[in-house]
Protein backbone atom coordinates (compact mmCIF):
# COMPACT_ATOMS: atom_id res chain seq x y z
CA UNK A 1 0.00 0.00 0.00
CA UNK A 2 1.41 3.39 -0.99
CA UNK A 3 2.13 5.81 1.82
CA UNK A 4 2.56 9.51 1.20
CA UNK A 5 3.85 12.22 3.51
CA UNK A 6 1.44 13.08 6.32
CA UNK A 7 -0.50 16.36 5.90
CA UNK A 8 0.53 19.51 7.83
CA UNK A 9 -3.06 20.59 8.58
CA UNK A 10 -4.85 18.49 11.18
CA UNK A 11 -6.36 15.57 9.25
CA UNK A 12 -9.47 13.49 9.64
CA UNK A 13 -8.65 9.82 10.20
CA UNK A 14 -11.00 7.64 8.15
CA UNK A 15 -10.85 3.92 8.87
CA UNK A 16 -12.66 1.07 7.15
CA UNK A 17 -13.25 -2.17 9.00
CA UNK A 18 -14.33 -5.38 7.31
CA UNK A 19 -18.05 -4.79 6.92
CA UNK A 20 -20.49 -4.12 4.11
CA UNK A 21 -21.36 -0.50 3.43
CA UNK A 22 -17.89 0.67 2.36
CA UNK A 23 -19.40 3.07 -0.19
CA UNK A 24 -19.86 5.54 2.67
CA UNK A 25 -16.08 5.73 3.09
CA UNK A 26 -15.75 7.05 -0.45
CA UNK A 27 -18.29 9.80 0.26
CA UNK A 28 -16.64 10.83 3.54
CA UNK A 29 -13.27 11.09 1.78
CA UNK A 30 -14.79 13.06 -1.12
CA UNK A 31 -16.71 15.48 1.11
CA UNK A 32 -14.19 16.03 3.90
CA UNK A 33 -13.10 19.66 4.20
CA UNK A 34 -9.96 18.41 5.97
CA UNK A 35 -7.02 16.38 4.69
CA UNK A 36 -7.75 12.69 5.14
CA UNK A 37 -5.79 9.72 6.41
CA UNK A 38 -7.18 6.38 5.22
CA UNK A 39 -6.62 3.11 7.09
CA UNK A 40 -8.39 0.05 5.69
CA UNK A 41 -8.31 -3.49 7.03
CA UNK A 42 -7.57 -6.34 4.64
CA UNK A 43 -11.23 -7.41 4.68
CA UNK A 44 -12.39 -3.83 4.14
CA UNK A 45 -10.23 -3.64 1.01
CA UNK A 46 -11.70 -6.91 -0.26
CA UNK A 47 -15.26 -5.82 0.46
CA UNK A 48 -14.62 -2.47 -1.25
CA UNK A 49 -13.45 -4.33 -4.36
CA UNK A 50 -16.65 -6.43 -4.29
CA UNK A 51 -19.07 -3.56 -3.64
CA UNK A 52 -17.44 -0.56 -5.33
CA UNK A 53 -14.46 -1.42 -7.52
CA UNK A 54 -10.75 -0.75 -7.31
CA UNK A 55 -9.45 -0.01 -3.83
CA UNK A 56 -6.53 1.85 -5.41
CA UNK A 57 -8.97 4.49 -6.70
CA UNK A 58 -10.30 4.97 -3.18
CA UNK A 59 -6.77 5.14 -1.73
CA UNK A 60 -5.92 7.96 -4.16
CA UNK A 61 -8.83 9.99 -2.80
CA UNK A 62 -7.12 10.17 0.61
CA UNK A 63 -4.32 12.58 1.38
CA UNK A 64 -2.32 9.71 2.85
CA UNK A 65 -2.95 5.98 3.27
CA UNK A 66 -1.47 3.69 5.91
CA UNK A 67 -1.42 -0.07 6.16
CA UNK A 68 -3.35 -1.31 9.21
CA UNK A 69 -0.27 -3.28 10.33
CA UNK A 70 1.94 -0.16 10.33
CA UNK A 71 2.01 0.50 14.05
CA UNK A 72 4.76 3.11 13.58
CA UNK A 73 2.47 5.34 11.49
CA UNK A 74 1.58 8.76 13.00
CA UNK A 75 -2.05 7.84 13.92
CA UNK A 76 -0.67 5.30 16.43
CA UNK A 77 0.40 8.15 18.70
CA UNK A 78 -1.87 10.40 20.70
CA UNK A 79 0.65 13.19 20.12
CA UNK A 80 -0.40 13.36 16.46
CA UNK A 81 -3.10 16.08 16.23
CA UNK A 82 -6.27 15.27 14.28
CA UNK A 83 -9.73 16.68 13.65
CA UNK A 84 -11.13 13.35 14.79
CA UNK A 85 -11.59 9.80 13.57
CA UNK A 86 -14.40 7.99 11.80
CA UNK A 87 -14.59 4.21 11.49
CA UNK A 88 -17.15 3.63 8.74
CA UNK A 89 -18.12 0.99 8.28
CA UNK A 90 -17.25 -0.26 11.74
CA UNK A 91 -17.56 -4.02 12.07
CA UNK A 92 -18.87 -5.56 15.27
CA UNK A 93 -15.45 -7.19 15.68
CA UNK A 94 -13.75 -3.77 15.59
CA UNK A 95 -16.30 -2.40 18.05
CA UNK A 96 -15.54 -5.32 20.39
CA UNK A 97 -11.79 -4.73 20.14
CA UNK A 98 -12.14 -1.02 20.88
CA UNK A 99 -14.49 -1.74 23.81
CA UNK A 100 -11.98 -4.22 25.25
CA UNK A 101 -9.11 -1.74 24.93
CA UNK A 102 -7.30 -3.88 22.37
CA UNK A 103 -4.98 -1.90 20.11
CA UNK A 104 -3.24 -4.54 18.02
CA UNK A 105 -3.61 -2.84 14.63
CA UNK A 106 -3.49 0.76 13.43
CA UNK A 107 -7.29 1.13 13.34
CA UNK A 108 -7.86 0.05 16.95
CA UNK A 109 -4.71 1.82 18.16
CA UNK A 110 -5.76 5.10 16.53
CA UNK A 111 -9.25 4.69 18.02
CA UNK A 112 -7.70 4.13 21.45
CA UNK A 113 -5.60 7.29 21.00
CA UNK A 114 -8.71 9.31 20.16
CA UNK A 115 -10.48 8.08 23.27
CA UNK A 116 -7.55 8.73 25.59
CA UNK A 117 -6.90 12.18 24.11
CA UNK A 118 -10.64 13.02 24.28
CA UNK A 119 -10.90 13.62 20.54
CA UNK A 120 -13.93 12.83 18.42
CA UNK A 121 -14.31 9.15 17.52
CA UNK A 122 -17.33 8.18 15.43
CA UNK A 123 -18.17 4.51 14.93
CA UNK A 124 -20.48 3.85 11.98
CA UNK A 125 -21.74 0.42 12.99
CA UNK A 126 -22.79 -1.82 10.16
CA UNK A 127 -24.58 -4.79 11.67
CA UNK A 128 -28.14 -5.73 12.43
CA UNK A 129 -29.66 -7.11 14.54
CA UNK A 130 -27.40 -6.48 17.53
CA UNK A 131 -26.81 -8.93 20.35
CA UNK A 132 -26.72 -7.85 23.98
CA UNK A 133 -22.91 -8.26 23.76
CA UNK A 134 -22.80 -5.76 20.87
CA UNK A 135 -25.02 -3.33 22.77
CA UNK A 136 -22.86 -3.61 25.89
CA UNK A 137 -19.75 -2.94 23.82
CA UNK A 138 -21.44 0.10 22.24
CA UNK A 139 -22.37 1.44 25.68
CA UNK A 140 -18.83 0.85 26.91
CA UNK A 141 -17.20 2.85 24.09
CA UNK A 142 -19.89 5.55 24.36
CA UNK A 143 -19.03 5.94 28.06
CA UNK A 144 -15.38 6.29 27.01
CA UNK A 145 -16.32 9.16 24.66
CA UNK A 146 -17.08 7.61 21.27
CA UNK A 147 -20.14 8.52 19.20
CA UNK A 148 -22.07 5.44 18.06
CA UNK A 149 -23.55 6.32 14.69
CA UNK A 150 -24.97 3.29 12.84
CA UNK A 151 -25.07 3.52 9.05
CA UNK A 152 -28.60 4.85 9.21
CA UNK A 153 -29.19 7.88 6.98
CA UNK A 154 -31.22 10.90 8.11
CA UNK A 155 -34.39 9.99 6.22
CA UNK A 156 -35.96 13.37 6.97
CA UNK A 157 -33.57 14.87 4.41
CA UNK A 158 -35.77 13.42 1.66
CA UNK A 159 -39.01 15.12 2.63
CA UNK A 160 -41.25 15.43 -0.41
CA UNK A 161 -39.65 12.55 -2.34
CA UNK A 162 -41.12 9.11 -2.81
CA UNK A 163 -39.06 6.02 -2.02
CA UNK A 164 -38.48 5.27 -5.71
CA UNK A 165 -36.97 8.75 -6.20
CA UNK A 166 -34.22 8.16 -3.61
CA UNK A 167 -31.03 6.29 -4.48
CA UNK A 168 -28.53 4.47 -2.29
CA UNK A 169 -26.09 7.26 -3.18
CA UNK A 170 -28.56 9.85 -1.86
CA UNK A 171 -28.96 7.95 1.42
CA UNK A 172 -25.25 7.45 1.99
CA UNK A 173 -24.43 11.03 0.95
CA UNK A 174 -26.86 12.33 3.58
CA UNK A 175 -25.24 10.03 6.15
CA UNK A 176 -21.73 11.25 5.20
CA UNK A 177 -22.90 14.86 5.55
CA UNK A 178 -24.27 14.04 9.00
CA UNK A 179 -20.98 12.42 10.07
CA UNK A 180 -19.01 15.47 8.97
CA UNK A 181 -21.46 17.75 10.78
CA UNK A 182 -20.85 15.87 14.04
CA UNK A 183 -17.16 16.73 13.54
CA UNK A 184 -18.01 20.43 13.06
CA UNK A 185 -18.50 20.86 9.30
CA UNK A 186 -21.94 22.37 8.52
CA UNK A 187 -24.43 20.25 6.59
CA UNK A 188 -25.58 21.60 3.18
CA UNK A 189 -29.17 21.31 4.44
CA UNK A 190 -30.66 20.71 7.87
CA UNK A 191 -34.10 19.94 9.23
CA UNK A 192 -34.56 23.69 9.62
CA UNK A 193 -34.32 24.07 5.83
CA UNK A 194 -36.83 21.30 5.17
CA UNK A 195 -39.59 21.65 7.74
Amino acid sequence: MKTRKAPRQRPLIVAMAGASGVYVTRLILAKSPWPTVLIASRWAREIYAQECGSFDELAHMATVTYDPEDMAAPPSSGSTPTVGMVVAPCSINTLGQIAAGLADNLITRAAHCHLKERRSLILGLRETPLTSIDLENAVRVAHAGAVIMPLSPPFFMFKGKTADQITLHDLMEAYADRVLSVLGHPMPKTWEDLR
